[in-house]
Parts: structure tokens; C-alpha cells; sequence
């Protein structure tokens, strides 16, 4: 499998880039803010290198090879960025040419038997070996790879850079050159010099000399929202637009700079730590924002600590990028949702690699402990359990997929099958059209959440509550249905795996709700000083 930087390479194949991002374990728009100077640089310097490297090497072979009306799948063989292996099934996505495979691939070869274009797939080589990349590359990948911020010069695991771990993550750090200031900690002396917990509240009352801080958040039970997920907490979406030629317009590409340094992934629109107006439409908004508007004081204190591919066996290698001090910081509510990749697998025969109930109690049990020697006390921890994923095939199978729409030749079926046989599904386990396997892994999946209900329900811990709460998706889809809404609209298109940006919506709604409903106390008072935080301060929006 080829690196994410080499993925880039291959950009005018663009499903090879959802193809090879789905397959990495690493890869497992932002309105009304301000990009930084070293954002562009980075974005500009990155994307234009790319595109001049992609357009000059590969650009040509790839008009040729489309102008003898070849297929995909055929100009991905012959440029080698498709290999079929001795003994396995070719893999092929659109329907098989008319001619034999082995006829048309020579022909196809013969197009381009010439060009310089094979000598560079052949030689490994990726954007990251160009000698003025390979330093800043390195210190890329180690930001995605231990989730800390790319740029964070006080080393407090807070960012002013929006991407590449930063405040898209994690709230925007206030001071980038004071390691004490930074959000969700208590105030310093009431912050009344200077703005020490980021939530833009500081400063003296010049009518009665008491800290704003003071005034209007004392008492009020102040708490941040942290994250610990996978992909779908993360918010992994490819814009269909993009691969769907219909759709395709200059428009189309203007937020691909912000999703490749973000991974792919929006968690600035997730249903956990969003801090965007929701563009699905759903009046809904997410958990972060919701804390907010109920106590202003919490403004900026979210942690989206997720990574794609992730699960309960993997979070120990970067749940250290958590950020709370149990003496400086305020309790935090944590939110445990490993939703997928316990029994998401990619191999032909997944199921001897699902995790089992026996090894999950051991890891979350290890996660709990972590999180009791790190969070301050009064804290929450909330367990998610596991959807049943069948709905994926139900609702999908016989649709078409975007890159099949403009010629009504590719089935979400034919792409399971086609991501199946390359063993690079997100999730083979029930993304088949075995029924067997879907079954057995929703059963895995049952017995996981039991595990996860049964640790809630008899486990104790000395700096916070646990509870548990059921991954109800099914209700979700019922739900949506009955406001005149279609089941697929909750997945995402392209991938037709995650929850789409309207599913996670209602999702952070009905947790909300029951939350709200049975444990009031995790979500804090309703801060009455509110309009007088606003009135003060403005509307500094959840970001």
C-alpha cells in the first residue's frame, strides 16, 4: 500500500485517493475564521507542488490512454498504480472491456511503452523525497501520528493554526507564547489581567472592580467536551463533488486544502466538538456548541481526540494526546466511542481478527484507569456501545455509487465488492454481500456493547461518573424517515460506510436529549449570566 504522500501522486485517479486513504491506518472549510499566513504557505506550497508534479508526469499518458477510450480500471493497470497478484482475482471496478483483460492491457501498455511515467511508479519515490519537502513532511506526519498540533509553540497541545491537529481539534489557543494559558484550565486570579483559560472572558468590572470571571462563571460548573473515537467521530467525509463529474466544478475543490491537512476528516463539523453551523441543514447542533449556549464559560474548551482506523486496541498509542490537569483544569465530560473497528476488518475472512469481548474489557478498562489518573474530579466518562451495521448494505447495495452515476455502471455493490477484493475496505466485515458475515459481525458487535454496558454498570472510579448509551441507529433512520427523510442520506456517499454530517447531527440530538433526560448532572447548570457574557464580549461564535 502505497504512503498518503504517494496517494497524492496519484490524484487524477482521484478513487485511488479514497481507495488508499480508506486503507490507511493513519488515514485509518472553514467559514468565519481567519487563516493564519503559515496555513496558506502550507496549503499553496503542498497542493501546488503536487498538482504541477501530478499534471507534468502523469497528465499526459492519462489523456492518451482516456482518448483510446479505456476505462479506469484499465489506465490504473498500465500505469501500474493497479497490480493484479499471481493467484488473486483481478480487481476491477467498471465493467470489464469487451476485449480480453489481457489484450486491451497490452494495447493500453503500447499507448505508453515509452514514457517516463512507469520508471517513476516503479521507483517508490513520493512527493515527501523532493530534498525542500522532506523536513517539513517528517514533522507532518509526526503531528497526525502522536494527534498533536503541527504548530504549537508553547508545547500546551493547544494551536492557533486551524489544521493539522490544531484548533480544528482542540479549542483555539489564546496565547500561543504562554504555556499556562490555554482552554478549559480554572482562571488565574480570576483572569483578571489576562484571558488564562481561552473562553474570552477577563478582565475587572470598572463598576464594581469584581473579575468578569468572577462575576459571571463562579459557581456555574464550567466543563470541556473530549472526544475519543475513530473516523466517524472524527467526521472522515469525501465531498462527492469530487469525483462525481456531473457535480464537478472550480467551486468543487475550494475546501480541499483544509481536508487534506485535516486527514480527510471535519471536525469542525463532527457531532461531538463541531464548532460550525451544521451544512446539512439539520437545525441540530453539536454537543460542544450545545454546552456552550447552555454556559458561555465553556467557549473553547472541546478535545477531538480521534483517528481514523482506530479502535480499544489502538487509542493507548495516542491517548496521551489528551490535554487535562486534574489541579489547573476544569472536570471535562468524555465521550468513549470506538464504534467500528473492533469488528471492521479488511482481511477475506475478518472474523478471527474482530476484537473479542474479553480483550475489549481488558483495554477499556485500561483507558479508564488512564482517564482516572489524568481527569480532574467531577468529571463524566460516557461509553458508546455499537451500531448494527447491516443497515449499510440494506440501503445501499443496489444504489449508485457517485463514480457510477454519470453511466449508471457502478452499484454501491459492485464497490463493496470492488474495495473487497483488494482487501482495502474500511470494513469488509459488513460491507458484503454475505449475509452470514453481516450477521455474524452485528452479533460481535452486540456482544462488544454488552461489554462495554456491563464495565458502565459495575465499574467505580474516583474522578468520575461512567455511564453507557446505546448506538441506537436504527431509532436515528426511523426517525429521519419520519421527517420525510431517506436511510441513505445518513451514510456517507462516497466511502458508503460513515455516518453522513446529518446522521451525526441527530445523533448529538439524541444524546443530548438523553442525557439531559437521565443524567442532568453531566451537563452542568444553565448559566444565567449568559446575556451578560454577550453583552460584554460579544458573540465570539464556538470557535
Amino acid at each position: 500500500m502505497k504512503s498518503p504522500w504517494k496517494i497524492l501522486m496519484a490524484t487524477p485517479l482521484f478513487f485511488l485517493l479514497t481507495l488508499h486513504t480508506l486503507a490507511s491506518p493513519a488515514y485509518d472549510h472553514q467559514r468565519g475564521t481567519r487563516r493564519s499566513n503559515g496555513q496558506v504557505c502550507i496549503e499553496k506550497l503542498f497542493l501546488k507542488t503536487t498538482c504541477y508534479l501530478v499534471v507534468g508526469i502523469f497528465g499526459p499518458d492519462i489523456i492518451k490512454l482516456l482518448r483510446a477510450d479505456v476505462n479506469a480500471d484499465v489506465v490504473c493497470h498500465t500505469l501500474e498504480f493497479c497490480k493484479q497478484d499471481p493467484g488473486q482475482p483481478l480487481c476491477h471496478l467498471y465493467p470489464l472491456p469487451k476485449e480480453t483483460w489481457k489484450l486491451t492491457l497490452e494495447k493500453a501498455r503500447q499507448i505508453v511503452k515509452k514514457s517516463p511515467t512507469l520508471a517513476y511508479s516503479r521507483s517508490g519515490s513520493d512527493i515527501c523525497s523532493l530534498p525542500f519537502l522532506a523536513k517539513i513532511c517528517q514533522r507532518i506526519k509526526s503531528a497526525i501520528q502522536n494527534s498533536l498540533p503541527f504548530k504549537d509553540v508553547d508545547s500546551d497541545k493547544y494551536s492557533v493554526f486551524p489544521t493539522l491537529r490544531g484548533s480544528h481539534w482542540r479549542g483555539r489557543d489564546c496565547n500561543d507564547s504562554n504555556k499556562m494559558a490555554y482552554p478549559g484550565r480554572r482562571p488565574d486570579n480570576w483572569d483578571t489581567h489576562q484571558d488564562s483559560n481561552c473562553n474570552g472572558i477577563w478582565g475587572v468590572d470598572p463598576k464594581d472592580g469584581i473579575p468578569y470571571e468572577k462575576k459571571f462563571c463562579e459557581g456555574s460548573q464550567p466543563r470541556g467536551i473530549i472526544l475519543l473515537g475513530d473516523s466517524a467521530g472524527a467526521h472522515f467525509h469525501i465531498p462527492p463533488d469530487w469525483i462525481t463529474a456531473s457535480q464537478m466544478s472550480l467551486k468543487s475543490f475550494f475546501n480541499l486544502p483544509t481536508a487534506l491537512t485535516n486527514e480527510l476528516d471535519w471536525p469542525q463539523l463532527s457531532g461531538a466538538t463541531g464548532f460550525l453551523d451544521s451544512t446539512s441543514g439539520v437545525k441540530e447542533n453539536s454537543i460542544y456548541l450545545r454546552l456552550r449556549k447552555r454556559n458561555h464559560c465553556n467557549h473553547r474548551d472541546y478535545q477531538n481526540i480521534s483517528r481514523n482506523g482506530a479502535s480499544s486496541q489502538s487509542l493507548e498509542r495516542f491517548i496521551e494526546s489528551l490535554s487535562r490537569n486534574q489541579l489547573l483544569d476544569q472536570p471535562a465530560i468524555v465521550i468513549y466511542a470506538m464504534i467500528g473497528n473492533d469488528v471492521c476488518k479488511r482481511k477475506i475472512d475478518p472474523v478471527p481478527d474482530m476484537t473479542t469481548p474479553e480483550k475489549l474489557y481488558s483495554k477499556v478498562m485500561q483507558t479508564l484507569q488512564y482517564l482516572d489518573s489524568h481527569l480532574p474530579n467531577g468529571s463524566h466518562v460516557i461509553l458508546y456501545g455499537l451500531p448494527d451495521g447491516t443497515f449499510l448494505w440494506d440501503n445501499l447495495h443496489s444504489r449508485y455509487h457517485p463514480l457510477g452515476q454519470l453511466n449508471k455502471d457502478v452499484t454501491y455493490a459492485h464497490f463493496y465488492s470492488f474495495l473487497n477484493c483488494l482487501q482495502v475496505s474500511p470494513c469488509h466485515s459488513w460491507m458484503s454481500s454475505n449475509k452470514t458475515l453481516r450477521t455474524l459481525t452485528s452479533e460481535r458487535a452486540e456482544q462488544l456493547s454488552n461489554t462495554l454496558k456491563n464495565i458502565a454498570t459495575s465499574q467505580k472510579f474516583t474522578n468520575f461518573n461512567l455511564f453507557y448509551v446505546d448506538f441506537d441507529f436504527q431509532e436515528i433512520m426511523e426517525e429521519w424517515q419520519r421527517s420525510g427523510g431517506q436511510p441513505w442520506q445518513l451514510i456517507e456517499p462516497v466511502d458508503g460506510f460513515h455516518p453522513s454530517e446529518v446522521a451525526l447531527q441527530l445523533l448529538a440530538d439524541r444524546f443530548w436529549k438523553k442525557v439531559q433526560l437521565q443524567w442532568p448532572q453531566v451537563l452542568g447548570k444553565e448559566n444565567p449570566f449568559n446575556p451578560q457574557i454577550e453583552q460584554v464580549f460579544g458573540d465570539q461564535g464556538g470557535h
